[in-house]
């Protein structure tokens, strides 16, 4: 069964703050780094965070999954030198 992908009035805010800043991030895309990570990490208490590549940065999000949704938290873009590592 596939989640259903809800965001935190603190992503949609972030996603606001990074577009008027011009980096354009879309909600699809953060499902889509949420579904098929090119790295995921473990947060503790059912916290994860995943990225995807995004133009020369990585997308990296930070979720709580539950027994019915996954709740997104944030989003932020960082270099891909310091998470890129392994």
């Amino acid at each position: 069964m596939i989640k259903r992908i809800e965001f935190s009035l603190h992503a949609l805010q972030k996603i606001e703050i990074l577009e008027s800043r011009g980096v354009t991030i879309s909600t699809d895309f953060i499902c889509e780094t949420i579904r098929t990570p090119s790295k995921l990490e473990a947060s503790g208490e059912g916290k994860f965070i995943c990225q995807q590549r995004l133009n020369g940065l990585v997308l990296r999000v930070v979720y709580q999954e539950y027994n019915d949704k996954i709740l997104v938290i944030t989003a932020y873009p960082g270099k891909r030198s310091r998470y890129e590592k392994d």
